[in-house]
């Protein structure tokens, strides 16, 4: 069904489209997905301490305040991560800002973490429990003096109201955040969020969320600083902005942070990279480029524990976690295993 609307939604306006996409999530016109291959043992799994129904998670960055979190549970997300959201509400770059790059199954933003700040979409969240596993990705506000402060006012708002917070110090579109890959930076950030969690007597786990655009010798030093602050997970990865000569479509050029397909490899190496550093003390959250069984598949091989999407429904529809898994499904018959979580590392 999807494949006949998709030229009709294509020819919106990107973000006209998201927003409309939202709205039929939140008032239940998007037609009821029957959920396949529920329950299937081969898709078990645990974050942190909670049981998931399957390993495939929508990223931050589609529902950004928390409006339909409970709607994509019932599309067939293991987990939701919504977000990114700043203490201050703030309206984000200029329009336009989202630009769909058909040829490439791509999308480029420069959004720049546009939302209605910590205490409306913390309210929203108490009016409407999840009913799934919810991550809350939290960042800085642009203008803001004191962004240390702006991480830390976030992670007090929501370590009551969340399954697990995502610090996302990587986003292209929000001048010098990825200042913050800076080992001294990082390791400060993270002593800070430790120090509030002892305060709090909270147990909430934390995610951080990293740069496609990083070498090996910044791999070596994220991950020194992730495992002395006991860091629960790593987002592997946003967007990158890096040469985009390799694309067809004739906004390639655009400024922002460019998803889907065209960044797939990249992020599947760099989740390889930071697997063979870790060696399981981390859990890996793959995302980049997850649009199919077989592109879940190969996120699983190279490390990561569990994957994420976004563009992936843009261009395959609300259906995409039944067609992953059913791909899936077919791939790990043939490898003979019981679990997903046997292939994990074994590229």
């Amino acid at each position: 069904m999807f494949s006949n609307l998709r030229s009709l939604i294509f020819k919106l306006d990107p973000e006209i489209a998201h927003n409309l996409a939202i709205k039929s999530l939140k008032f239940n016109f998007v037609p009821n997905v029957l959920v396949e291959e529920k329950n299937n043992p081969l898709f078990k799994t645990k974050l942190f301490t909670k049981d998931l129904e399957n390993p495939i998670g929508m990223a931050a960055g589609f529902d950004k305040n928390a409006e339909v979190y409970n709607s994509l549970f019932k599309l067939g997300f293991g987990f939701v991560e919504v977000g990114t959201i700043t203490p201050l509400k703030q309206f984000g770059n200029p329009k336009p800002r989202v630009f769909r790059l058909v040829e490439d199954e791509a999308l480029i933003n420069r959004l720049g973490f546009n939302n209605l700040g910590s205490k409306n979409v913390v309210d929203r969240i108490k009016s409407n429990k999840q009913t799934g596993f919810l991550g809350i990705n939290i960042g800085p506000n642009k203008d803001s003096n004191n962004r240390l402060e702006d991480y830390l006012d976030c992670f007090k708002i929501f370590q009551d109201v969340a399954d697990y917070i995502t610090i996302n110090i990587s986003s292209p579109n929000t001048e010098d955040l990825r200042s913050f890959h800076d080992q001294m930076k990082l390791n400060e950030l993270l002593q800070t969020i430790n120090k509030e969690k002892q305060i709090l007597n909270s147990r909430i786990p934390i995610a951080v969320k990293v740069s496609p655009d990083i070498d090996d010798q910044e791999i070596k030093k994220i991950t020194e600083v992730l495992l002395s602050n006991h860091i629960e997970a790593v987002i592997i990865s946003n967007t990158s902005d890096s040469s985009r000569d390799f694309l067809r479509n004739t906004q390639k050029y655009q400024k922002g942070g460019l998803s889907g397909k065209p960044i797939e490899e990249k992020s599947s190496k760099l989740i390889n990279k930071f697997y063979k550093v870790l060696g399981g003390r981390i859990k890996i959250i793959g995302c980049g480029g997850v649009d199919s069984g077989k592109s879940a598949y190969e996120k699983f091989l190279a490390g990561a524990n569990y994957v994420q999407l976004y563009t992936g429904m843009v261009f395959r529809g609300p259906n995409v976690v039944n067609m992953i898994k059913k791909e899936l499904k077919e791939l790990l018959i043939v490898d003979g295993v019981k679990n997903f979580a046997e292939i994990i590392g074994k590229k």
